[in-house]
């Protein structure tokens, strides 16, 4: 029974220590660190795209029509030709159930041979629909121009379309592009370079001179000194074991490491096609002075009509148009933009004014020409 007690008691005081250990580690972390996962890539570690053509069969008659597309009707020829079936030059069928396409996809790093990949269809013709098709088999090929998978099989297409006998016409999505979920077998691997060197190189998402300099301190923190050094803005380069099992526990623990990224820099980015304005963090505006008014004019027609006296001789009625212009200003008043101010209060004195995105473009265009507005202006 005393023995029972004690284990109880050990096991408890154990869960404490280990809980206690592990606040310790959290606090350690820093409010705003992330993974170096989240931060960086390896150098090498990427993916490929593929490209292909191939046929869509099967279609309900919205296939390409071939008087158009007589790229369709030579694949088809030339398909044929394969299997021993010699069509005549001088038939020219007439295919409705048919759609030439161009194939997509995405090889991610390290795949090997027979595992699957997904496969993307868009009609390169004028076929209207690729809904309930088949694609035949077609080669899949990189940038070198081997071909690294073979995709076939039946299309998943979201999109849908109809019409009408009165030329009314209804259309959901796009129906001319299908996916095929791992409609592509791997045939060919890519040659990494994870192993071939004595070293890695973790390239940023974002270069930035300080997350450069801190993902090296925290690497060396916890891997020892002299173990990584920066060697831009960018990339970062880590002593790393060459045996392959090592590398990849090595960069496990790598990736998992926290770090603090740095602060990016003020700016105010604006789309002027959708009126879309984002104001960073870090944006700091001078003292300056801001008055916004806008100027209306609405301009009204009415139409006079003028009916000539009963019995009048040679009488007409005549339609006169009246027009009246007025002009109006709102009674915006002048504010005035404290130094260091946040970006809350941006947002506030600017709504103080009642300013519209188009409008507010206008005020921070001004204030950089000023030199009031201490951030990169960045208009898309």
């Amino acid at each position: 029974m005393q023995d029972t007690k004690y284990k109880k008691r050990r096991a408890r005081k154990g869960v404490m220590i280990f809980v206690s250990c592990l606040l310790c580690l959290v606090s350690a972390v820093p409010a705003n660190a992330e993974r170096v996962k989240d931060l960086a890539a390896v150098a090498g570690v990427r993916s490929n795209q593929l490209v292909g053509y191939g046929l869509i069969v099967g279609l309900d008659g919205t296939g390409d029509q071939t008087s158009q597309t007589p790229f369709t009707v030579q694949s088809l020829k030339n398909m044929l030709n394969q299997f021993g079936i010699t069509v005549p030059p001088d038939v020219d069928p007439q295919l409705k159930n048919v759609a030439a396409v161009a194939l997509s996809a995405t090889l991610p790093a390290f795949i090997k041979p027979g595992q699957t990949i997904d496969v993307t269809a868009s009609s390169i013709g004028n076929s209207k629909s690729l809904r309930g098709g088949t694609l035949l088999m077609a080669p899949l090929r990189g940038a070198d121009g081997q071909v690294y998978a073979v995709a076939q099989g039946s299309l998943v297409v979201s999109g849908l379309s109809a019409d009408g006998n009165d030329g009314s016409k209804v259309t959901v999505n796009i129906p001319s592009v299908g996916r095929i979920p791992n409609g592509a077998t791997v045939e060919r691997a890519v040659v990494s370079e994870f192993l071939a060197r004595d070293f890695l190189v973790l390239n940023l998402h974002a270069s930035d001179f300080t997350t450069a300099t801190r993902l090296s301190e925290s690497i060396n923190n916890t891997m020892g000194p002299g173990t990584a050094q920066p060697v831009d803005a960018t990339s970062v380069q880590v002593s790393a074991p060459r045996d392959a099992a090592q590398r990849v526990a090595y960069v496990s623990m790598l990736e998992n490491l926290e770090v603090e990224p740095g602060e990016g820099p003020a700016r105010v980015v604006i789309n002027s096609r959708t009126g879309t304005i984002v104001i960073g963090a870090n944006v700091r505006i001078l003292p300056a002075a801001v008055a916004h008014g806008n100027l209306t004019v609405t301009i009204t027609e009415n139409v006079q009509v003028s009916q000539p006296n009963a019995y009048s001789i040679g009488g007409q009625t005549a339609v006169t148009p009246s027009s009246s212009i007025d002009v109006g200003q709102d009674n915006a008043r002048m504010f005035l933009l404290r130094p260091d101010i946040t970006l809350n209060d941006i947002v506030t004195s600017v709504n103080r004014v009642g300013a519209a995105p188009s409008d507010l473009v206008a005020i921070l265009e001004a204030l950089k020409e000023a030199g009031a507005l201490r951030a990169e202006l960045i208009i898309l």
